[in-house]
């Protein structure tokens, strides 16, 4: 199957949910132009107030749109931009990457994973239980985080609605994702 993208969201303001779009455009280092998450330190508010020098690791939020289909399944109907995700995917599995892949987002724009989207409790705001359906137990009984994967922007470019998910380099050893 191919990996695409379909669907993106970006907003300039700090609100859980972002606005659905066609297009957004990735700047290198930064993050996504006008999304109150882009910049070089840390945006994200609780985490700012914690560490504000510390580097911003989430620039780009993906997000599989399996997961949507998973939970839709549990009787939870969430569209693109609702989990506070930039980029849906379909076709790849995000949360398998290791840390240090890069991925080529249509023909210009390529990110590098950095971790794991720790789900909050924001979730619940839009249904009761949806952040306990986004989190799994392993049989090793290690808690799984399926809430999608974070990354930086290493080149910029913009990136459309069915544009295609290139997996561009992937490390020697694999790095399992923690949550960043």
């Amino acid at each position: 199957m191919k990996s695409t993208i379909v669907g993106l969201a970006s907003d300039g303001a700090h609100r859980f949910s972002k606005v659905p779009r066609s297009a957004i455009t990735l700047i290198a280092g930064t993050g996504i132009e006008g999304d109150a998450h882009a910049g070089r330190l840390v945006q994200h508010l609780s985490r700012q107030a914690k560490e504000p020098q510390a580097i911003n690791l989430r620039q780009v939020h993906l997000i599989h749109a399996e997961l949507f289909d998973e939970l839709a399944e549990q009787g939870f109907a969430v569209g693109v931009g609702q989990l506070g995700e930039n980029v849906t995917t379909r076709g790849i599995d995000l949360l398998g990457l290791s840390g240090g892949t890069r991925l080529r987002l249509g023909g210009d724009a390529l990110i590098e994973i950095t971790g794991l989207r720790n789900p909050c409790r924001q979730i619940d705001g839009l249904a009761k239980g949806l952040m306990a359906a986004t989190l799994a137990v392993g049989d090793d009984g290690e808690l799984i985080r399926k809430a999608g994967v974070m990354a930086v922007v290493i080149t910029g470019g913009t990136v459309r609605v069915g544009d295609a998910i290139t997996l561009e380099s992937v490390p020697l050893i694999h790095e399992p994702l923690q949550p960043v």
